[in-house]
Parts: C-alpha cells; structure tokens; sequence
C-alpha cells in the first residue's frame, strides 16, 4: 500500500489470461517504479485450459488448474478490480467496468480470451454450457458429474480438438453408462489435424463408444434433448458447447480495428488503430501471422508483450514478436493416456499423457509457489529493538493497525468530563451523543489504512465501518465528512483516485439516506481513508448504548467473524482469492435493513471491529454490569477464517486483544478468532429471548454473573 516514489502512470491489463498472468509474475521480480499496475477481471481465480479435459475427467482438481489472481495480484503490488470490462473509450483512456467509475489509463492491453457461446440458438442459454469461459461450465459439470442419472446422455456440439477431447473426458467421468454424441456442421472431425492424428482419434472416439454426428446442425436446445436441423432428436442430460472460439462482443463497439471480431495487432502486438492497446493470447489476430488459437501462443507472447509495456512506459525501444509456425498437440483421451499431433510425428500411448501432465503442471506451479519476497535490509546498526518492532509480518490495515485498547484506554481517562451542556456523554461507546433540541444526534469518526489498492472498494468498505458506530446507538445516518490522504502522484492520477473515491461515499451515503456534505484531501505516505458520521435518534427513542444488557437477553451478530485473519493472510499470499472476493463483497455491503430491526429491540448494542468480538463483548458486559456465555460452535465465521487461525495467521493488533481477556482460552482456531479485530464487522446486539430476526444468528446469552464464559 506504500509507495516511496510518486505515481505517475497507469498500466491497465484487461482480463487475467495466460499472458496476463505471466506478465503479472514477471512484473513482480522487477516492478517500474512510478507505474500504478492494474488487473481487471470478473473472477479472482482464473483456470488454465490446457488442463481442463483433465479436470472433466476427474484427474485433476478444481484448484490444480486455477490461477488465483488475488494472491497474483498481491504478489506483483498490482490493484485487483473484480469486474468484467465492458467498454473502451480511446479518446479518454479509459476502461468501462459496469458498476463503478471508469478506469484511467496511460497504456492498455486486453487478454479476455474468447467464448464458445452461441447466442443465436434457441435454448443454448437457458439448456446449454459454453466451454468456455472455463468457469460456469467447470462449477456445472461437477455438480453434474457428482450425481449423474443412471444412464446420462451429453451432447458436445464441436468436433474441433476442444470438442473431441471433452468428449472422451465425459465419457472416461460418467464411465460405461454414458451416451456421449459430439455433433459436427462439418464433413470430418479435427480440421486442421494432421491425417494420422484425425484417424487415430477417430478410432479411439470410437472405441470410447462415442458417436459422432457428421454434417449435422443443432437447431435449438431444450431441457432434455438437441433437435437437429434435419429433424432428428439427441437425448440429452448436458449440452456443451465447443464449436470454436468466438470473439468478446463488446470489442465491436470499442472503435479498435478487429478482424473478424477480434483485435488486428501488429508484430509488437500493439492494436493497429491505437498504438496505447495491445493485446495478446486468443482475443488478438496475428494478421502478419495468422495462427490457429492456442495456449502456446499466449504463453510465449508474454515476455514480448512485458517488455514492450516497459518499453512505452520508459520511452525505450519495442521488441517483435515471431510466432513459430507449428507446435506439439497432445490431445488428451480421457483416461491417462494421449495423441500427439505435429507434422511428422505418430504417437500415442500412457507416456505422452505423462509428459503432457509434467508440462501442465510445471506451468501452474509459476502460479501456485510464487518466490518469497524478501524485506528491505536493515540499517546495519540498527538497534535490536528495531527488528523486534518490525516482526515477521507486514504491518495490518483497516482494523489491523489499530492501537491497542490498552494505550487507548490510558490516552482516554485523562480527558475530563463534557463541559458543554449538549454533550450527553464523552469517549467509551460507540459514538458521542449530543443533544439535538428535543431529540438525540450522534457523532463518530472513523479511519483506516489501505488494505486493498483499489480506491473504490476502499472507500465503500471504510464507509461501512464508519457507519457502524451510528447504526450501533440505534441512530439514523444524517451527514457524512470524508478525510483522505492520497499516495504521492501526478495530478491526473490524483484526480482519477478522488472521482473514484467520491463516486463510491456519494453511492454509500445516499443509499442510507445521509448526504457528504465535504471533507479534508491531503497527500501522505500511503492511501488512508476515513469519515465523520452523525447520526439522528428516531423521535421517541432514546440512543442505544453499551449499557442496558439484561440477564437472560440473547446475543446476536449480524455478519461473521475472521476478518483480521483473512486480510492479514492475503497480505501475505496465503488467503484463496475465492475467500478475499467473497470477503470484500459482504464488507462492502450496507447494514441499514438489520440495523433498523436491532434498533427497535435491542436493550445494548456495539459494532464488532477492532477489539474482536470478545473485547467487544467484554465491554458491552462491562457497561451493562452483566457477563454472558458465549456459544462458540453457533458463531459464524467467513469462509477460510478457521484454517488460516490454525496456520498461525493473525492480525497486528492480535496479542493486545488477547491480552485484554487472559482468562478465556485461545487453544482452537475458532477460539483464537473471538480476539480477531474485524473491519466493517457485524452488529453485536443483546435482545429479548424468543425474537425471530431473520439475518441474525444467536451466539449467546446474558448472564447476571459477570465475566465471558464460553460453551461448545
């Protein structure tokens, strides 16, 4: 998050291809300084092709062939933007992602693959599955082939390598009782392929007891079966598309020269209508050397296309990329074993599924151990204490690199008591409350460092932390102050992260019926963002404070706990990206509609941030004069929290929280998260026993003896 240079250009990669992704790798060996790295793409994960037959026919698992672009991203100190791109404005530079602001840039490249999709026949949509993009298809085939029918029927429409080799990848998974089909508009499978290899792989088509349809069309797909358009009807259980690769269909509206769809690029694999884009792996055409669509070709791109980038960015001279002209197919047979394809060469048999195995896997391992970065060198006469301070691990953000309790709490109790006559109450909840004539208002302030490089899902993660402390005294948000310091860049970049940041606090604050009303811009060392919240009471209500838990209450938390946990693991590249994705997307997320149920019942509540859930809880317990027992198996957790608790991952601020409550036990992972610090954290509410409030789970109860006790 700490830049020591200033920014001054942006580098946009759209999409997370194979080029992308070695491009990534490489650019995190030797980063630019002053460039701002940006990845856009849907998924936090993408898969490799090369093994997808493999994964069909359930020799390789899910996350064998998937390339995790969190942890890729982290690694090359690139921002991560989950979305799918849907628009290029040349004119401006920028990227349009639907959703959010769109994206500056200096230079540009696009790797978005291609699809297999065929919108115009009837039913492919609602009944069908495309090849590709891998991911929807691999999810649905594994539910698929988890639990199929007695004798299951599928349909591979495509008799081109992709369609061939999934075919017999279904028919090797589902076993005997398959009924596999692949439908061809053409007079021969595998055009393109070599004689040899066309009649080797039809006679193990057929020894698989897969029948293929030659000069066949499907006219449209329904739930149970293909019709074809000679009248003839397939049965079918799973219908998979892999007819042969199709361009994005945005490209066509962007104004790049396109040839067929896709991107005309020339030798340096710049666009031809913008010498600012480029392009790589199968979204480009190689007019100056046409090549079939390949992962071989997107693979030895990238080093052409990174140093090319570096090139533009530095002002130095470009290099040219030469395709070979032909290459080694290993087509896949299902079961272990494989065809080769090159000009010249007949082979077959268990040794080249082998080597295409070591191949396969040789490439996903640049992406599965990424090198350890080590840490600048200290000073040599650096005192010890200065190595003790720094640890082991990179210091936290959001609620990771808070002060802990302890500090704070000596800081607070020498403030003196409110003089003003509004002032209802000083530090110790949530949030300050102040008279408003005959009503109550509420005042909080919030901030934190950057834990993620995107501006935009920064700010929308901070304003909900922010408002958690209003939500917490059962307050309605009124008026919202922002507070950002920027990294050191040019003003173009400045300006780009401020409409983002704003664009999100405007969405945020107006979708719970507040209004930002300004704020304070200043530039530092790193991105750090905050908000000032007030709040207004409901008329007849009085606020909601720490005290008022009553014996008996019930304790209920609206969102899961191991937040500290997850975000100081990636970090560290050692969270599953699926984890981070889903993680950000729920912290994102507003808590109005569960905070106005809780402000209507509940006798005390806080917001669980960076003390944790027990520290929060203790001093809720505190204030009421109760204690509570907590169940420990009811409290939620995110997804990969547990796992990564038990490894020893844990945020900054962890051993002061611990600290604060010496008497419960941190022996289980599940345990040692009730003292994770948690950014924009749930609602932690005592309620009356016997209330149904959907959206919120039980995890406790209030006792009259006081203390925290935990149960199974």
């Amino acid at each position: 998050m700490q830049s020591p240079l200033p920014l001054t250009r942006d580098l946009v990669l759209i999409g997370g291809g194979h080029t992308h992704a070695l491009v990534l790798r490489q650019w995190a060996m030797n980063p630019l300084p002053g460039v701002r790295l940006t990845l856009i793409d849907p998924h936090p994960s993408a898969p490799y092709s090369g093994m997808l037959p493999g994964h069909i026919a359930g020799h390789y698992a899910r996350k064998d062939l998937e390339i995790d672009l969190v942890k890729l991203a982290r690694f090359a100190g690139a921002r991560l933007i989950l979305g799918r791109a849907e628009g290029l404005d040349m004119a401006a530079r920028e990227v349009h992602v639907p959703g959010r602001p769109p994206v500056r840039y200096d230079i540009a490249a696009l790797d978005i693959g291609v699809t297999s999709r065929l919108p115009e026949l009837p039913g492919f949509a609602e009944h069908a599955l495309a090849a590709k993009p891998l991911g929807r298809f691999a999810d649905h085939w594994e539910s698929f082939a988890a639990n199929p029918p007695a004798e299951p029927h599928v349909v591979v429409l495509g008799a081109g390598v992709a369609g061939v080799e999934l075919a017999m990848a279904c028919a090797h998974r589902l076993g005997e009782e398959a009924r596999v089909t692949v439908v061809e508009a053409g007079g021969e499978i595998l055009a393109g392929m070599t004689p040899h290899t066309r009649a080797a792989l039809a006679d193990e088509l057929a020894a698989q007891g897969i029948t293929v349809e030659l000069n066949a069309r499907a006219a449209r797909i329904a739930a149970d079966h293909v019709a074809l358009e000679d009248g003839r009807v397939l049965r079918s259980d799973v219908v998979i598309g892999a007819t042969g690769a199709r361009p994005q269909g945005w490209l066509a509206e962007t104004g790049l020269a396109l040839v067929e769809g896709f991107i005309a690029v020339d030798t340096q694999l710049r666009s031809l209508s913008d010498d600012r884009i480029y392009a790589a792996g199968d979204c480009a055409h190689m007019g100056f050397a046409p090549r079939p669509k390949a992962g071989v070709y997107a693979v030895r791109q990238a080093p052409i296309l990174l140093a090319n980038l570096r090139a533009d960015l530095t002002g130095k001279t470009r290099k040219r990329y030469s395709p070979q002209k032909d290459y080694l197919k290993l087509i896949s047979t299902g079961r272990k074993a494989a065809i080769a394809d090159k000009a010249g060469m007949r082979s077959s048999g268990a040794w080249l599924w082998r080597l295409k195995d070591r191949i396969d896997r040789k490439f996903m391992d640049k992406f599965h151990t990424l090198p350890a970065m080590s840490a600048p060198d200290l000073p040599r006469d650096a005192p010890p204490s200065l190595r003790a301070a720094l640890g082991n691990a990179p210091l936290c953000g959001g609620c990771g690199a808070k002060v802990g309790a302890s500090a704070l709490d000596g800081a607070l109790a020498t403030l003196p008591a409110p003089q003003h006559p509004d002032t209802l109450s000083g530090p110790g909840d949530d949030a300050a409350l102040l008279r408003h004539g005959a009503g109550q208002q509420v005042i909080s302030t919030d901030h934190l460092r950057a834990f993620v490089e995107d501006p935009y899902l920064m700010t929308r993660i901070t304003l909900q932390h922010a408002l958690g402390d209003v939500w917490a005294m059962g307050a309605e948000p009124q008026a919202v102050l922002s507070q950002i310091i920027l990294p050191r860049a040019t003003p173009d970049l400045h300006a780009g992260m401020l409409a983002e940041i704003t664009a999100a606090a405007q969405d945020g604050i107006r979708a719970v019926g507040a209004d930002l009303v300004g704020g304070h811009t200043s530039i530092g060392a790193e991105l750090t963002l905050g908000f000032t919240v007030t709040g207004l009471v409901p008329e007849g209500r009085a606020a909601i404070g720490l005290a008022g838990a009553r014996p008996g209450d019930r304790l209920v938390l609206s969102r899961p706990i191991g937040i500290g946990v997850l975000l100081a693991a990636e970090m560290q590249g050692a969270a599953e990206g699926a984890d981070i994705a889903a993680l950000w997307a729920t912290l994102a997320e507003d808590q109005a509609g569960i905070a106005r149920v809780l402000a209507r019942h509940a006798h005390a509540m806080t917001d669980v941030t960076g003390f944790g859930l027990a520290g929060h809880l203790a001093r809720l317990c505190a204030a009421s004069g109760v204690g509570a027992t907590v169940s420990l198996a009811t409290v939620p957790v995110f997804a990969g929290a547990e796992a990564l608790a038990e490894q020893g991952y844990r945020s900054t601020i962890y051993p002061e929280n611990r600290a604060l409550l010496p008497d419960l036990p941190d022996q289980t992972a599940r345990q040692k998260l009730l003292f994770d610090p948690q950014t924009a954290g749930g609602l932690l509410a005592a309620v009356s026993a016997g209330l149904d409030l959907p959206g919120l789970v039980e995890i406790g109860e209030i006792t009259a003896e006081t203390g925290l006790r935990l149960s199974d």
